[in-house]
């Protein structure tokens, strides 16, 4: 790590003002080294400012979305990596006494990049130093870093068991703070529910600067707001303890591959009524994505039906004649494997890839990209998804992924955690586009795009409000850096429904001065 001492030993001989202009690194750097002149707190061995060499490498590790990552995008006065609890809060006062807003950065895959980037001037605190996993068989828990990622959260539990996992999301890459703090769920959500689901205990740290090192310290109305309510709105979260879920020596996987020329829309159609309702340890995502037809320039929807059985292949396969017999699983479409290798499966490795591509935590191949979503509580009938599917032939480079529900997310009450998505729906979609050609023109027709296909999907997903999932961060559902309790209820209730007024309340009152904001963070009651 490059340290300036000279530059840093003439910054202290310097006299601290406040009365420099905000947006002025020295300045910050100034606070920071007098705030954390405890030798245990010392800040700049840990800060990068834009004077440094390293800063933009540091600032980019963590961006995998190339629409924030332009020469015009705001970048942050100052990177914060602390390595101890003891470096949070000098920095906190800093951005009080300045002022100037912090964002946080566990993985940096917030879909709007709010996690990194910000309208105001700003210093960004990323966590990859708090990135510790550390598995206890006997309670059956992980205490977990905010800044490890979901692949060395399950490279650890499987280095500890094979008969034990974790129901969390399937990019390995995913920061584990961000993930959690928004809901996070992946191929166990119908057997365990969510992540926050499995979430016994957390630490954090406030505006002030308090830490609160357990659940009983932080007390039940901030543990509940951060399982699901957007951390980020209530303060710093360090990490999480959680409880690890039992899985079986072997689950099978399948991907079958349909297109409209081959049954896919009959397909589809008894899929929206048995991926809700089979057993509970069966997953099956269907993807919806363009391939070339029969005739030249022809293009077509191509459904792919990607299955997980917490099981062996033989009760896999008595499971899908029994309530899905039109797809014709076969045998040789089934592997059995161990539950982490179906996590490299997910994540789209090849079969037999080794599990330690699973400490890679930065994403390798970057993209431009575009994710909004949807709640279906209705099946779409044989004449819409013929529509559907005209559409977005049309709009040629949007896919969707349809994600059941009904088990064990149908059980668990709307209230228990922020996360209201629960009993009525059928399935989640997403919507993704992405690209890898850089210009403004380029990127307002994608994006124009994703927003012709959502607009259209409008007649056959919820209403009133029209819900969102946060981990699907969408700022075109609304947005506002110092949004009113009004404004803030525009997007608040898409993604929350009716608990939008409890983390309301509980903004107002361990945030009152609204420290902790963003563009689509919760606001306070005026």
């Amino acid at each position: 790590m490059e340290i300036l001492l000279i530059f840093y030993l003439l910054l202290i001989s310097v006299s601290f003002t406040t009365s420099q202009s905000q947006t002025d690194p020295e300045t910050l750097l100034r606070c920071l080294i007098k705030e954390g002149s405890n030798p245990q707190n010392f800040l700049a061995e840990v800060t990068y400012i834009p004077s440094n060499s390293s800063f933009t490498t540091v600032l980019r590790r963590r961006i995998p979305n190339l629409r924030f990552d332009k020469p015009t995008t705001r970048k942050p006065i100052a990177i914060i990596t602390p390595t101890s609890p003891s470096q949070i809060s000098p920095a906190l006062s800093c951005a009080r006494s300045l002022p100037l807003q912090v964002r946080i950065r566990s993985g940096g895959h917030d879909f709007e990049g709010l996690s990194y980037t910000s309208t105001e001037p700003f210093f960004l605190i990323d966590l990859f130093n708090f990135n510790s996993v550390d598995v206890n068989l006997t309670e059956g828990t992980a205490w977990v870093d905010a800044g490890a990622t979901l692949g060395e959260l399950y490279y650890k539990i499987a280095e500890k068991s094979n008969v034990l996992g974790f129901p969390a999301g399937l990019c390995t890459t995913l920061g584990v703070g961000g993930h959690v703090s928004g809901g996070g769920y992946g191929t166990m959500m119908r057997k365990y529910g969510l992540s926050v689901d499995n979430v016994v205990g957390s630490r954090f740290v406030d505006s002030n600067g308090n830490t609160y090192f357990d659940r009983m310290s932080m007390g039940e109305e901030l543990f509940w707001a951060v399982r699901g309510g957007g951390a980020a709105s209530f303060g710093l979260v360090l990490g999480y303890k959680v409880r690890l879920v039992p899985v079986p020596e072997k689950v099978t996987v399948f991907s079958v591959k349909r297109t409209v020329g081959e049954g896919a829309v009959d397909l589809i159609m008894k899929w929206q009524n048995f991926s809700h309702t089979t057993d509970r340890n069966m997953f099956v995502r269907l993807t919806l994505t363009l391939v070339n037809g029969t005739k030249p320039g022809e293009k077509m929807v191509l459904a792919t039906f990607i299955g997980m059985y917490l099981g062996r292949s033989d009760k896999t396969l008595n499971v899908m004649n029994r309530d899905f017999p039109e797809l014709k699983l076969k045998k040789t479409d089934c592997t059995e494997m161990r539950w982490i290798d179906s996590v490299l499966f997910w994540a789209g490795y090849p079969i037999g890839t080794p599990t330690s591509v699973l400490l890679q935590t930065t994403v390798t191949n970057k993209m431009f990209h575009k994710r909004k979503s949807d709640y279906v509580k209705r099946p779409i009938s044989r004449t819409d998804l013929g529509l559907i599917f005209k559409k977005l032939v049309e709009v040629e480079k949007v896919r969707m992924v349809l994600n059941p529900y009904g088990g064990r997310m149908g059980e668990i009450p709307s209230s228990r955690t922020p996360f209201p998505h629960r009993g009525g729906n059928l399935f989640n979609i997403e919507y993704l586009i992405s690209w890898s050609e850089a210009g403004d023109n380029v990127e307002k027709a994608y994006l124009a795009s994703v927003n012709e296909m959502y607009k259209f999907m409008t007649p056959y997903v919820s209403s009133n409000p029209r819900e969102a999932f946060f981990n699907y961060r969408d700022l075109d559902i609304g947005s506002g850096v110092n949004s009113t309790y009004e404004q803030g209820k525009i997007y608040g209730a898409k993604y929350f429904k009716d608990n939008y007024e409890r983390l309301v309340d509980i903004k107002t009152k361990f945030d009152e001065i609204n420290f902790w904001r963003n563009e689509q963070s919760i606001p306070v009651r005026k």
